[in-house]
């Protein structure tokens, strides 16, 4: 929740981040633990500025005994990774790229990969 100097809430001013990520998204993790590793986007979290990525960052996660599943245990599931430590993946190249937004002739707006002019949304 934003708030001003004061400690009001800010009414009707955005709080998340603007990401140009999408599900789906073919993406390199530039910089951490898992740096190199390439993988789909599975979700945008656009309020922490994170997205989660198929087979990246796998953590254990201990699970309580329950009538299903009565001994327990670890289950396997990726963590979000911050936005800032990957990029898309050029589709012509399969390298990373930046991404800008251009208005088509017909009107449609559309992401491009920055290296090859690549459209991103089909």
């Amino acid at each position: 929740m934003a708030r001003n100097a004061i400690g009001a809430k800010i009414v009707g001013k955005p709080t998340g981040v603007k990401l140009r990520l999408k599900k789906g998204d073919q993406v390199r993790v530039t910089s951490g633990k898992h740096r190199g590793a390439e993988g789909e986007v599975l979700r945008v979290d656009h309020e922490k500025g994170r997205v989660l990525i198929k087979n990246v960052n796998v953590i254990k996660k201990a699970q309580k005994p329950t009538q299903d599943n009565p001994r327990g245990g670890f289950k396997e599931q990726e963590a979000p990774v911050h936005a800032s430590n990957v990029s898309v993946l050029d589709p012509k190249t399969n390298t990373p790229t930046r991404i800008r937004s251009q208005v088509l002739p017909d009107g449609r707006k559309v992401r491009v990969a920055v290296k090859s002019g690549t459209v991103l949304d089909e």
